[in-house]
């Protein structure tokens, strides 16, 4: 794993976290308690930062980065994830807001100032154009992302218990309890 500044920024880590050794994790980013970031993940907060809230995993090959600060955008575009959010495998999140107890699906795009909100599933390889926001408790799927219904009532306790799950993961690996 590589834990590395940026200038003056350098990561700072919450308590009880899960990095796996092909993780990159570079310079502004904030990483809450219970997070965990698998296999061959990169977090990169050098023009911008990166927060990510409690209890959310970002899985294997899932790229996080930002937008630097212009003239005419003087705050760029920072990454905010929220608390136990599943980021699914090989997703790309670049200078958006993320919702708490959100899914964002396998291989999707999610782009610059793109805001979604809590407790939103996001399908797999679906694409979130900049700027678009997505409202909370529904289905979005497609290129672009389009509103598909409503979540069921155990569709929105799922998305919890999916991060919920991966605490307990990242804590059996914590603990070396795995084969």
């Amino acid at each position: 794993m590589t834990i590395a500044p940026y200038l003056d920024s350098s990561p700072r880590l919450g308590e009880r976290i899960f990095m796996h050794e092909s993780s990159q994790v570079i310079g502004d980013v904030c990483l809450a308690d219970d997070v965990s970031l698998w296999c061959n993940t990169v977090l990169r907060g050098d023009v911008n930062h990166i927060v990510v809230g409690r209890g959310t995993n970002i899985q294997d090959f899932v790229m996080c980065h930002v937008s630097h600060k212009t003239e005419s955008k003087p705050q760029g575009s920072p990454l905010i994830i929220g608390n136990y959010v599943t980021i699914g495998h090989a997703a790309i999140l670049h200078g958006c807001e993320i919702g708490d107890e959100c899914l964002i699906g396998l291989g999707s795009i999610v782009m610059d100032d793109a805001r979604i909100s809590s407790q939103v599933m996001l399908g797999a390889g679906s694409l979130v154009p900049p700027g678009k926001q997505l409202e909370s408790g529904f289905l979005y799927v497609g290129r672009p992302a389009q509103r598909v219904r409503q979540l069921s009532a155990s569709e929105l306790s799922y998305l919890r218990y999916s991060a919920e799950h991966y605490v307990r993961l990242k804590n059996n690996y914590l603990a070396g309890r795995v084969a």
